[in-house]
């Protein structure tokens, strides 16, 4: 492991307002020269990502996001990757004014769910076609690091038919190093933790209490994974609480931080925006709202300046702001959501749900609809399976090599999802999709896809290169 840089000095407020003064006066030739920078693949320096935040011209913008789609498809082709959350707790010790979870939120339904009930929700989503499931908590789960162990021991142990979850992902509070150590020895895929806001005026603001009040506890946690042997890291800003520009160069230090200190980047990025919340009129009011224009901006610029990491979106937006962003550089998405726990057993209860959602509609739903917008949807988990993590995964990723991997994985997934799972409209569609998926594979390629197909068409599963 490479040297650790000393504690949290790589956040450098001041620098980042510096490069956003010195930026509000660049030209668009030095925007331009940036856009083909970003085409070599290579990514964007804080100043880089600084004269784009300040683009404001509509020609310009509109370069930025034909850049950004050209960089999405040489790296990540035309798959979409699926997950779903499972909210296994809303109790919370934190007082987080944003998010219905808090602690004073008298008005929310608490429950943390037994195993059983995790098993049975986990049913469910392997039922609707799920490989890959985000385990969310609330921080101040009962059973502390047991119960976040025992949870994932279950989901992994739920089989039905064909189905099964192959990876687990987790989103809880930060933890000490030597907790990481236990959950990374439990099996899981990524870990993810989000800032929230990088601004610690904004930060003091909406943390009123509770642990997630410390600034810098929560900013360092990704340095405590990755000393724990955690090498695929998630992270994100909740957008609409600070200044949208100040977060995404500030969200660049971290990634160059975890670059210098561990050598390996994040390997997602998140981009919720607030949404309404039970009990918060933060959340339906926020302090420094991202229009849909803005929003856009966000995923273009993050897709060029980290073009290696997974872009998330989650079903906070709407339809149709997930189908702009797809293809300006978002490669990961959940669908069928539920963010209250049991929300998958019972009918969506919003009084015990963290946030509103955008997006409505069932996991068949949106795969079906990509489909038709000639998207690939993937379940898969592959590089996880064979170890295909942290800097192993970078080196492949980085000079986009990785779709090599991933598109005879992606089709063999899909087919495994259609042969198990689709109704008949949805498979004549996605056999289609497949089909044009590998004309323009390389030979190489198809010939590893053919190759996976015909085992799952005689019944394997869980095939993969």
């Amino acid at each position: 492991m490479l040297r650790k840089l000393d504690e949290n000095s790589w956040l450098d407020a001041s620098q980042v307002k510096r490069v956003l003064q010195i930026q509000d006066h660049g030209d668009s030739a030095q925007a331009r020269d940036v856009l083909a920078k970003a085409r070599l693949l290579k990514g964007l320096s804080l100043e880089d990502v600084g004269v784009l935040v300040s683009a404001g011209d509509p020609h310009l913008v509109e370069e930025m996001f034909a850049t950004a789609r050209a960089v999405k498809e040489e790296i990540y082709g035309h798959r979409i990757v699926f997950f779903a959350p499972l909210y296994i707790s809303n109790i919370c010790g934190n007082e987080c004014t944003y998010c219905a979870f808090r602690k004073s939120n008298s008005g929310l339904v608490r429950h943390a769910l037994t195993q059983e009930e995790i098993a049975r929700e986990t049913e469910i989503l392997i039922n609707q076609g799920h490989k890959r499931l985000l385990v969310v908590a609330g921080e101040s789960n009962p059973g502390g690091l047991n119960y976040i162990l025992d949870t994932i021991a279950t989901i992994y142990s739920v089989k039905n038919g064909n189905g099964e979850i192959r990876r687990v992902n987790i989103n809880i509070a930060p933890q000490d190093t030597d907790t990481f150590r236990a959950i990374k020895a439990a099996g899981i895929g990524t870990y993810q933790c989000f800032q929230e806001t990088y601004d610690r005026e904004v930060y003091a603001r909406v943390h009123l209490r509770g642990r997630k009040s410390d600034f810098d506890w929560r900013l360092s946690v990704m340095d405590r994974a990755m000393e724990a042997g955690i090498d695929d890291v998630g992270v994100g800003v909740l957008f609409g609480l600070g200044d949208w520009r100040f977060e995404i160069l500030s969200l660049i230090q971290h990634i160059a931080h975890l670059e210098d200190a561990f050598g390996v980047g994040c390997h997602t990025i998140s981009v919720p925006r607030l949404e309404p919340a039970h009990g918060s009129e933060l959340a339906s009011s926020p302090p420094n709202p991202v229009s849909d224009d803005d929003f856009k901006k966000i995923v273009a610029i993050l897709r060029m300046a980290v073009p290696y990491t997974g872009l998330i979106m989650t079903t906070r937006e709407t339809p149709q702001m997930r189908a702009v962003t797809l293809a300006l550089g978002v490669s990961q998405i959940s669908a069928g959501s539920r963010t209250n726990p049991g929300g998958y057993a019972a009918s969506e209860q919003y009084d015990a749900s963290q946030f509103q959602l955008g997006d409505h509609r069932t996991l068949e739903e949106v795969v079906s609809d990509l489909a038709a917008m000639k998207y690939m949807p993937s379940f898969c988990t592959a590089c996880y399976r064979v170890g295909r993590t942290g800097k192993d995964f970078m080196d492949l990723a980085k000079p986009g090599l990785i779709k090599k991997k991933c598109a005879p994985n992606s089709v063999g997934t899909f087919l495994e999802y259609l042969t198990d799972y689709a109704s008949h409209d949805t498979q004549m569609i996605g056999e289609r999709i497949i089909r044009e998926e590998m004309s323009q594979m390389g030979a190489k390629e198809a010939d590893v896809s053919q190759r996976i197909m015909r085992a799952i068409r005689k019944g394997k599963r869980d095939v993969f290169c």
